[in-house]
């Protein structure tokens, strides 16, 4: 169901699409931006007066956090072997982050160009503890574009 014009949406759950596979189990997404940098110009007006205008400049790179239950998956693993052995052409992937509403419908996909996996942590572990052993993934890429689902 689509929300009415000026409507926000819960962030229910996230996706990570890769090689046009869907990871749904996605449970925490932080640090996604796009980002870019800011170009002083400074100049001097016909009446004298100096002034400092602020321009787009060049989009900058990022990096994603993502956190996800533990499970039998080895995908991470193999990525981040893949770039550990120089395989940097398997390593770079184009994929996406996928927000989806609690109904299950993707409302909103985060295009990620050329993103590599930096990092493959486990959440804290801790004898007779009951919480979910957790899968932490930090990805860096090239650019990100937003866009409709």
């Amino acid at each position: 169901m689509a929300l009415p014009d000026l409507d926000s949406s819960v962030g229910h759950s996230f996706g990570l699409e890769f090689d046009g596979v869907v990871i749904k189990q996605i449970s925490e997404v932080s640090g996604l931006k796009i980002d870019q940098d800011v170009v002083e110009f400074k100049q001097d007006t016909d009446s004298g007066k100096f002034i400092v205008k602020k321009l787009p400049g060049r989009p900058k790179a990022g990096e994603v956090t993502l956190t996800r239950g533990l499970t039998h998956d080895t995908s991470f693993e193999d990525w981040i072997r893949d770039s550990q052995f120089g395989k940097v052409s398997d390593a770079r992937k184009g994929g996406a982050i996928i927000v989806f509403d609690y109904e299950g419908a993707a409302i909103k996909r985060y295009k990620l160009i050329n993103a590599r996996l930096k990092t493959l942590g486990r959440g804290t572990r801790k004898a007779g503890d009951t919480n979910i052993l957790t899968e932490k993934l930090i990805l860096t890429y090239e650019g990100c574009e937003a866009g409709q689902a």
